[in-house]
């Protein structure tokens, strides 16, 4: 059952990334498809799609295909991963086939849309499909001992979800989801600035003001930043200045619903594992980790130590990859 081909994919609502063990992270492109109206045919996939995200004439929109870290449209995710394991085998000097696949997949997620995941990645010539937790991937990426008997608590803060799970003995004991994350943050940042100033920005506008003056909610030094956008009064270009204190009042409501969430999943923590948390403390990964001051704020917030992951945007790719030895294993036992 298991080729010599082993790869790891993290199927982000923001971003894809493969990663062989031998290798690394062999891609890492944004979960972005353009297309023509007109033809109904794809005009660019990945980086190239989302550098066109704004740009393009009417007949032209780029989707994302995942949504919530589940897939929204089958034929277009299973274009995406097909272009993807192409541009890999690019790198790789070799095409491909059949290799063996572990792929992730929310806690949260239903039957059919595990099923839906599965059969996409199968459709790419894929020789066996196996799926795994998100939460116990980011886990297994930041080097936490998730086999052991102890509590590991991972927040997940990705574009289209923040997922909390406490995991021990290698299994989700408790779980949360909420669909607040990255996306959801750079929407208030639009609304803000349309309700403020009365001028519209792109998603890539926004997301560029989070990500250099976005703050948690705490006191810092104060940031700003020179943005443009289209008047909505005149229709004319328009240059505008924002501050970080602005943007953190902006995204304030979705911090909120995260810290809730995280706090929701540690009340519904067992008592025996409630003294290994506050000895080990939480572990946040995902894009969203990377917001300014938001690993201080965490720790105000729920008064146990809070730990940045080594590589947040990659933990889940890597933990993936790194889960196929395990998996293989287990799969050898039950023979």
């Amino acid at each position: 059952m298991f080729s010599n081909i082993e790869i790891g994919i993290d199927l982000g609502t923001a971003n894809i990334l493969i990663y062989s063990k031998n290798k690394g992270i062999l891609f890492n492109e944004p979960s972005v498809v353009a297309i023509d109206d007109a033809t109904n045919k794809i005009v660019a996939i990945g980086s190239e799609a989302k550098n066109m995200i704004g740009k393009t004439p009417e007949k032209i929109h780029a989707v994302r295909p995942l949504k919530d870290g589940v897939i929204a449209d089958y034929n277009l995710t299973t274009e995406l991963l097909n272009h993807a394991l192409k541009k890999v085998g690019k790198k790789l000097g070799f095409s491909i086939r059949k290799p063996h696949i572990v792929v992730c997949t929310p806690s949260g997620a239903t039957t059919v849309e595990r099923r839906a995941i599965q059969d996409a990645v199968r459709a790419t010539g894929a020789k066996s499909v196996m799926l795994l937790e998100e939460p116990i991937a980011a886990a297994i990426g930041a080097d936490l001992p998730v086999a052991e008997p102890i509590a590991n608590v991972v927040v997940d803060i990705g574009g289209g979800t923040t997922e909390v799970a406490i995991i021990s003995y290698g299994g989700v004991v408790a779980y949360q989801a909420v669909r607040v994350g990255g996306d959801r943050m750079d929407d208030d940042i639009i609304h803000y600035v349309r309700k403020q100033y009365n001028v519209l920005i792109g998603e890539r506008t926004a997301e560029r003001i989070k990500m250099e003056i976005g703050y948690a909610l705490l006191e810092h030094d104060r940031l700003s930043i020179e943005i443009k956008g289209r008047d909505l009064v005149t229709g004319l270009p328009k240059t505008i200045t924002l501050h970080s204190d602005e943007i953190q009042q902006a995204i304030k409501e979705s911090l909120l619903v995260i810290l809730q969430t995280i706090k929701t999943t540690l009340e519904n923590c067992p008592p025996e594992l409630s003294g290994d948390i506050v000895d080990r403390g939480i572990l946040v990964t995902g894009g969203g980790s990377l917001l300014n001051g938001l690993n201080e704020w965490l720790v105000n917030e729920i008064d146990v130590p809070v730990h940045i992951a080594p590589n947040p945007l990659e933990s889940v790719a890597i933990g993936t990859g790194r889960s196929l030895p395990i998996i293989k294993k287990l799969y050898n036992l039950a023979k």
